[in-house]
């Protein structure tokens, strides 16, 4: 509510202000033209030492153009105001959303931490408890070095461990190890490996954008979860598809996936977890590799597809993979030097 009436009172800022200047325009408007008129009519009755130069424009002009320019200030600042209030929307939500992350394994620990304490717990039991501690916690630093990752990564703080690895070797090895970790079937989860190739990637970084559009594959599916993985090499690029079917995205939600604190409402899972900082985090890895991602959607229940285009180690010629390349190639022979 206060939100909204904070908005209404800034548009109502905003129209008083740009009737405020048009009248001032009018007003300046029939000034100049009412003196022009009354000069033209009277002027040959007044004083000779009253001289009135019809064809000087410039004042009326002038006028004109600081008007404007006045008008075209105010506009831009009620833009930016609108810009402040989306960021401090998409603030707002992002700290009820992770304020919800943090109070969730808290609560479990501090529940089973007072278990613990006020009753006489079988060791069985208290072997159970712990465990499921452990777990809560490392979601918990899960999730802080998800946050302190990302502030390093835009601050361009994080130095990225470059190698040129074989492309078929690096998906299944990805895959697989995401699919261990959220506990998937193999039968759930095909890959389709396309022809081979050398591709720049830092292992860990990757793992961590696998390890989320998986983590996405299973929140979004209101079925069991399937996933598919296909790989394929051009000559300039590598290209990996990761493909789910669960609820999919809508066609006015595909563009603003990638942005910051963002995240898709659907009434059939309502209760999806997370920050909105997933694929925010997927796409700035990706982009620090010299690389793209982009989703698609067929629509809803038809799932979504993200498609990743990584450059290949020796033909590219990707300006900002030319530099990762020779960073790898100084390593190597750093390397060579030092044996």
């Amino acid at each position: 509510m206060k939100r909204r009436h904070a908005l209404f009172y800034n548009i109502s800022i905003f129209v008083l202000a740009q009737l405020a200047w048009l009248a001032l325009l009018g007003i300046w408007i029939y000034w100049y033209v009412s003196n022009y008129i009354i000069f033209k009519t009277v002027g040959e009755k007044l004083s000779p030492e009253i001289i009135y130069d019809g064809t000087n424009i410039f004042p009326f002009v002038g006028g004109i153009i600081l008007l404007v320019g006045i008008a075209f200030s105010m506009s831009l600042i009620f833009r930016n105001l609108n810009v402040q209030l989306k960021l401090n929307k998409l603030y707002d939500n992002f700290i009820a959303n992770i304020t919800h992350e943090l109070k969730s394994p808290l609560s479990s620990i501090q529940l089973y931490l007072e278990t613990l304490n006020s009753r006489n717990v079988p060791v069985e039991k208290q072997k159970e408890f712990i465990e499921m501690m452990m777990k809560d916690a490392n979601r918990l630093k899960n999730l802080i070095n998800s946050i302190l990752e990302i502030s390093a990564l835009e601050q361009k703080k994080i130095s990225h461990n470059f190698h040129v690895y074989d492309s078929n070797i690096l998906v299944k090895e990805l895959t697989e190890e995401a699919t261990e970790q959220f506990k998937i079937p193999n039968s759930n989860v095909k890959i389709e490996l396309g022809p081979e190739c050398k591709c720049i990637a830092d292992r860990n970084a990757l793992k961590i954008v696998f390890d989320n559009l998986f983590d996405n594959a299973i929140k979004y599916s209101t079925k069991p979860v399937e996933i598919k993985v296909k790989s394929d090499c051009q000559s300039k690029k590598f290209i990996l598809e990761i493909s789910d079917e669960g609820i999919g995205i809508p066609s006015e939600e595909i563009k603003k996936i990638f942005n910051k604190f963002h995240r898709v409402y659907n009434g059939n899972i309502p209760n999806v977890k997370g920050t909105g900082l997933g694929l925010y985090w997927v796409r700035e890895i990706i982009k620090s590799h010299g690389g793209k991602i982009s989703a698609s959607s067929a629509g809803d229940d038809k799932g979504t597809t993200f498609r990743i285009e990584l450059p290949i180690y020796k033909s590219t010629n990707n300006h900002f993979a030319g530099s990762i390349k020779k960073n790898i190639n100084k390593k190597d022979n750093d390397a060579n030097l030092g044996e």
